[in-house]
């Protein structure tokens, strides 16, 4: 066990300092984020050192089972390229204008206004995306209107990482969890609808309460320029998303596999894509955009931890660990307290992989509860720290070239106990849903 604790420990040290200290590596024009390759490293030390059984792995990856890892980071990558391309013809960024246009002379309607529009967007497409888009919006707007940035950015990405959690595809972290345990569609919906609910509205409560004050102090209007890049793509991309998302309803009942779904629906999207574009003689570019953004490093990412944890799990450790939660208390609250905290100490996607096998230990009756806690704490985990998830990073990369800096002190004062309000709203939802 020491030897395997070592290396996971190392690795997943090493990508954490990286993730905070030099996120990127670029040499000339290459660029690479740094991540996943310290991951990919430990992996292969840990298969090569015979940490980690090969034959074990190669079976969960030549699996039907929905434990397979390349089923689950396929599922993600096919949602978020359907997301990017709405992105890339313009759809969020006329959302977010339309948005900030309607504040009038009203910061607190300005506030509710993109509360809400950016929970709603999460909830059907990405948190990510949807940080990525709606973070220069906010920026510029402040700017133009001389008012303080600060409120609408945390409540931009506290919205994004609480109301990522209402279906299963809204967080990579979800998705692991939820297919792990042959988690359906409807289903995930059915049990994680009243928790995000709970914790939206009191997150949205403590957001309103640091900043009341601030919120007070008219605006003057500022006029935003609002218009679609290419409508015909738009709706190809909307009626995509929405199919997709109708599919995997249906799928539910039908027994269609999510993977399959999300996969078919990318696929379609390409190929209408690019027949609408050379159809008009225009080259595919928005398409080419969407896969060029397409975060394809989570797929060695997501394999590299699937190792660690299946070496920990040989090793005896995750079995350890298992026996000191069921110690703490009950399951619900432990594995939903621990998960954000641990999420803030390895990343949210490291723990979701790790609590799937630690989950797993856990009797029939109360396996379910532990693995929607967990889901839990993998989304509200990000509003902890920095580190909590690589929203969280990207987000605070994104301010500093703004020219807004956002560290581990502004998080704690501003973030947390945001996070720590809606972690409590939503764990005591499910525990009376469940």
């Amino acid at each position: 066990m020491t030897t395997t604790l070592c290396i996971c420990g190392a690795t997943v040290a090493l990508m954490i300092a990286a993730i905070i200290f030099f996120p990127r590596l670029t040499i000339g024009r290459f660029s690479i984020d740094t991540y996943w390759p310290i991951a990919l490293l430990g992996a292969l030390v840990l298969l090569f050192s015979g940490q980690a059984d090969g034959g074990e792995l190669l079976a969960a990856l030549t699996s039907q089972d929905a434990i397979n890892p390349l089923k689950i980071a396929l599922l993600f990558l096919s949602m978020t390229v359907l997301s990017v391309f709405l992105d890339e013809v313009g759809f969020f960024g006329y959302v977010a204008a339309l948005a900030l246009s309607r504040a009038g002379h009203s910061q607190t309607r300005l506030f509710l206004v993109l509360y809400a529009a950016v929970s709603i967007l999460t909830v059907f497409t990405s948190n990510d995306i949807i940080i990525l888009t709606f973070t220069p919006f906010i920026c510029y707007f402040a700017h133009a209107a001389k008012i303080d940035p600060l409120p609408y950015l945390v409540a931009e990405f506290v919205a994004a990482n609480t109301w990522s959690m209402a279906l299963v595809i809204g967080n990579p972290t979800n998705v692991y969890l939820a297919a792990t345990y042959g988690i359906d569609f409807i289903t995930y919906l059915g049990v994680m609808v009243l928790p995000t609910l709970a914790a939206g509205l009191a997150a949205l409560l403590v957001l309103w309460l640091l900043f009341r004050r601030r919120l007070r102090e008219p605006i003057e209007p500022v006029k935003i320029e609002m218009r679609f890049r290419d409508r015909l793509l738009l709706v190809i991309g909307l009626l995509h998303l929405g199919g997709c998302t109708l599919l995997l309803a249906i799928g539910s009942y039908l027994g269609w596999d999510m993977c399959s779904i999300a996969l078919f629906s990318a696929l379609s999207l390409m190929v209408v894509t690019t027949v609408a574009c050379l159809a008009r003689r225009r080259a595919p570019r928005v398409l080419l955009s969407c896969l060029k953004r397409a975060p394809w490093p989570l797929l060695p990412f997501i394999l590299s931890m699937f190792v660690l944890i299946l070496a920990l799990g040989a090793s005896g450790a995750t079995a350890a660990f298992a026996d000191l939660l069921a110690k703490t208390g009950e399951v619900g609250w432990t594995y939903g307290i621990s998960s954000a905290l641990v999420c803030n100490l390895i990343n949210n996607i490291p723990m979701s992989a790790f609590y799937c096998s630690v989950a797993g230990l856990l009797s029939d009756g109360v396996r379910e509860v532990g693995v929607y806690a967990a889901v839990i704490g993998s989304n509200l985990g990000a509003l902890l720290t920095p580190v909590g998830a690589l929203a969280g990073i990207m987000w605070t990369g994104m301010l500093k070239k703004q020219g807004h800096r956002f560290g581990y002190a502004d998080f704690l004062h501003h973030c947390a106990p945001v996070g720590v309000a809606a972690l409590a709203a939503a764990l005591g939802v499910l525990m009376l849903v469940l």
